[in-house]
């Protein structure tokens, strides 16, 4: 197959969904020569902030010397963004011959993997192939059931902020969605977790006693901001100064996160020095959190896609554009708590302007309009994405803002209309 030939094949077995469950995966990398068994893992899961934590880890390793592999959900411009090694993602060659050589064997399984199985195989097999030091490994969803769970011990399990979503398949409350992410914790490993409500943090604590797995909780009443601005912030973590160019409050809380960790990999034995850890967090670049990509004037992209995510968005509107209007570029997935988005986002709003975002679990730009209709301020509701974005710098004028908030599966298309990639 070739690249294109590849990325039809992955597609065609978008119909199977998302199935929970070990088993598949499990024969596909047997059949594979088990490589996951070669490699060395940090595995991330959470709700809100794992794309962040481990895109940063990875920058910190990069710049510590390793070979770094990196793999994480879901892309927004290329596919092939999904799994990187120090930064550079697989190639269209690479990834065509993987697939080529993976296909006969999950056609020959009775129950055929799904696509994000696929794609976490072919990850693996690329990076034990490879010889990565290190793979930071994204949980995709939930955690215990989750296709990456299927390593063994790793060296580090990162637990992030926990919140309602996917309750359909995680459960109700998030005591049960911590449970499920904290399926990921076994035996041998370090744990570190993003410190959150009493709750949560009691079911992880009491999973980490089970495991006999060391857990370590960042502190953040020892983040002391310095400096915060649209060019980045600097903050102090337990009297340590640190700089990264991501922005917000919560992406100090990440980072404060990622320095325990770090702390935890050098308990053992990894070397990772105090000049590698700063410029790695300062390195990081991750597209499309609170991301600016035109100043004038300005223009924001934020892939949040839950109600915790739009708070975040709601509270860096406030403390970035204190004193602009602020016109908010909106699509949702018809199967998230947008409702609760939208009560959280309208306040700061001065008018809303709706695309659909790519992807067919999107609700209609139209039907979103409606559901913003209540708000009493100006909606607009555009056939794509290239129009919406005009559409609301129009809206915004010369004294506004534009943030464009509510899913991933349109981030990459906003950024390539600013010529991003």
């Amino acid at each position: 197959m070739d690249y294109q030939e590849a990325l039809r094949y992955i597609d065609g077995v978008q119909w199977l969904g998302s199935r929970p469950g070990l088993e598949r995966v499990t024969e596909l990398l047997r059949r594979l020569g088990d490589p996951q068994k070669r490699l060395r893992f940090v595995h991330i899961a959470g709700t809100n902030g794992k794309g962040s934590c481990a895109a940063m880890t990875a920058s910190v390793l990069k710049a510590a010397g390793y070979k770094t592999g990196l793999f994480t959900s879901p892309y927004l411009f290329r596919f092939n963004e999904r799994m990187q090694i120090n930064g550079e993602p697989i190639g269209d060659e690479v990834l065509a011959a993987l697939v080529t050589e993976i296909r006969p064997h999950a056609d020959a399984m009775d129950d055929h993997p799904t696509e994000f199985e696929l794609m976490t195989a072919a990850a693996l097999l690329w990076y034990a192939r490879e010889r990565c030091d290190l793979v930071v490994l994204e949980v995709g969803l939930g955690g215990r059931l989750d296709a990456t769970n299927v390593i063994e011990a790793p060296e580090l399990c990162v637990i992030m902020n926990i919140g309602l979503d996917h309750t359909e398949i995680l459960g109700g409350t998030v005591e049960e969605i911590a449970a499920e992410k904290a399926g990921i914790v076994k035996p041998g490993a370090d744990v570190v977790l993003y410190e959150q409500q009493p709750s949560v943090m009691d079911v992880v604590r009491r999973v980490c006693g089970e495991k006999g797995a060391k857990l370590t909780v960042a502190d953040f009443a020892q983040i002391r901001p310095e400096f915060d601005s649209l060019d980045g912030q600097v903050f102090t973590y337990k009297n340590d100064a640190y700089a990264i160019s991501l922005l917000g409050a919560h992406q100090r809380k990440n980072a404060a996160v990622v320095i325990e960790a770090v702390k935890a990999l050098r308990r053992r034995g990894f070397c990772i020095e105090q000049e590698a850890l700063e410029h790695g967090l300062y390195a990081t670049a991750w597209p499309a959190r609170f991301e600016l990509v035109s100043e004038e004037p300005p223009f924001v992209v934020d892939g949040g896609h839950n109600p915790q995510c739009a708070q975040t968005v709601a509270d860096n509107l406030r403390t970035y554009f204190p004193d602009r209007r602020h016109v908010l570029l909106i699509g949702v997935l018809g199967d998230k708590d947008y409702p609760a988005m939208l009560d959280i986002l309208a306040p700061e709003a001065d008018g809303f302007v709706c695309v659909t975002p790519d992807s067919p679990r999107a609700l209609p730009a139209d039907k979103l309009a409606e559901a913003l209709s209540k708000y009493g301020k100006p909606v607009r509701a555009c056939t794509d994405i290239r129009e919406g974005v005009a559409s609301a710098q129009d809206l915004a004028g010369e004294d506004g803002m534009v943030c464009a908030v509510g899913s991933l599966y349109m981030a990459g298309a906003i950024r390539a209309c600013f010529g991003l990639k």
